[in-house]
């Protein structure tokens, strides 16, 4: 995935009929999985953020026409590795 800024704004623009710079955030993921960039652009200026996993890889959910629409807490999910399809609650702290 080497696309900067430019790439990924003709993408959205090109792929997805989308403006770029219209306030929402476009998630793209590298060929393995263990990549992704975000487009976001603000008032004053477009954001590129990128993430690489160390293990494992992004779980991606199905695309309908490209486009998916998740809640921030979807895509601090996603971002963090957790399949946010399927939530699991984890075994409970005890403190001694």
């Amino acid at each position: 995935m080497r696309c900067g800024f430019q790439g990924l704004a003709a993408k959205v623009q090109t792929a997805l009929e989308e403006n770029p710079l219209g306030g929402n955030v476009f998630i793209f993921r590298g060929r393995r999985g263990d990549l992704v960039k975000l487009l976001w652009a603000t008032d004053d200026g477009l954001w590129l953020l990128a993430k690489r996993l160390e293990r494992g890889r992004f779980i991606w959910p199905q695309a309908d026409g490209g486009k998916i629409h998740l809640t921030s807490a979807q895509l601090s999910m996603l971002l963090e590795g957790i399949d946010w399809r399927q939530p699991r609650r984890t075994a409970a702290l005890s403190m001694l």
